[in-house]
């Protein structure tokens, strides 16, 4: 086997499902049969394993908060032993998981992979063998040069709080829209050292950071929405993702709709705009109809994903009770979620 020891944290997914009557379901010890059997997780070069399967696996679509944060734990539990993180993951809530990863592991210095599959690793045409064995040969080769949460996915490396999922059919169904791929794997593996974060020479102890009771929420803007149905929303919640038309654009005209933003930022409410398009930033100062979204208080997440937003607004949220400090810190780049318009900057 290869120096480097990998643990699997085995969240549950596509990949070691089985197909049942009702669809593919969770097939416990299915996953831990196969990596045993299939000849390519015992060639020379791979990692040596240790496979930990979550009782009971979860579909992403069942994944919470609280789950980011026992995943988060685990993987905590397990660095001192271990060289990297394979985390195998349902495709729907994937990008969600990583952006949160990314922020709740404070202080992380090892590689932290997500990956997965569109067809289970039972069925004859599974892309997760593909996805399983590059994503352990990341962390054999390269785990002392990389200390980041990255999604592994279509020979595609990218950094999963920059990622979305974009296809629900194709083998490549996750994009960074906004930021150049980490790396592309095909015959050779070739990575863009210039943008992976490294590990530092100093650094504080790994912390996962515990996610209290705050509610934050995220709301796509859509043509007639009513002041009422905003403010039912903005009813009760700390923070709010508001995907925005265009360069982040609202509204304007309507002055009920433009008050209940209003308000709710007054009311220490915090807002934060991103684009509805998958590619630009949130520029509210480039039209009327963004300068009002500033004019009551609602700030950019520039070229954040909404999951990005939403899992960094649930951080800043866990860290302190000061919305004024949330708004700010929203605006900041702290793991490599966003790239900042200095025009939009407060």
């Amino acid at each position: 086997m290869g120096m480097r020891k990998v643990y699997i944290a085995y969240t549950g997914g596509t990949v070691g499902m089985l197909p049942t009557e009702r669809g593919h379901a969770p097939a416990p010890g299915q996953l831990a049969e196969l990596l045993d059997r299939l000849p390519q997780f015992q060639a020379p070069e791979m990692p040596e394993i240790t496979l930990r399967e979550y009782n009971p696996l979860l579909d992403s679509a069942n994944m919470t908060p609280a789950d980011w944060v026992t995943i988060g734990e685990d993987l905590k539990a397990q660095q001192e032993n271990h060289d990297g993180f394979l985390v195998l993951h349902g495709t729907d809530t994937m990008a969600y998981t990583a952006s949160a990863l990314s922020f709740l592991m404070e202080g992380l210095e090892k590689p932290v992979i997500l990956t997965g599959s569109q067809i289970p690793l039972c069925e004859t045409r599974s892309d997760a063998l593909e996805n399983l064995t590059t994503g352990l040969l990341l962390i054999e080769r390269y785990a002392h040069r990389m200390c980041e949460v990255c999604i592994c996915f279509g020979g595609r490396l990218l950094r999963g709080n920059r990622a979305s999922k974009t296809d629900a059919e194709g083998f490549d169904a996750f994009e960074s829209p906004n930021h150049p791929l980490l790396g592309t794997i095909g015959i050779d593996f070739e990575l863009n050292w210039n943008m992976l974060r490294r590990p530092q020479a100093q650094s504080l102890p790994l912390r996962v950071r515990q996610l209290g009771d705050t509610s934050v929420g995220a709301c796509r803007l859509y043509p007639g929405m009513s002041a009422h149905t905003l403010a039912a929303f903005l009813d009760g919640v700390e923070g709010c993702v508001l995907e925005c038309y265009g360069a982040g654009n609202a509204p304007n005209r309507d002055k009920k709709f433009m008050d209940v933003l209003r308000n709710a930022c007054d009311a220490g409410t915090v807002i934060v705009a991103v684009p509805q398009p998958l590619r630009g930033s949130a520029a509210l100062s480039l039209y009327a109809t963004g300068r009002a979204l500033l004019d009551a208080g609602v700030v950019s997440g520039f070229d954040m994903t909404p999951e990005a937003a939403l899992t960094k607004m649930s951080y800043l949220f866990a860290c302190t009770s000061d919305s004024t400090e949330v708004r700010h810190m929203m605006q900041q780049d702290l793991r490599g979620e966003l790239t900042p318009l200095t025009s939009e900057n407060e």
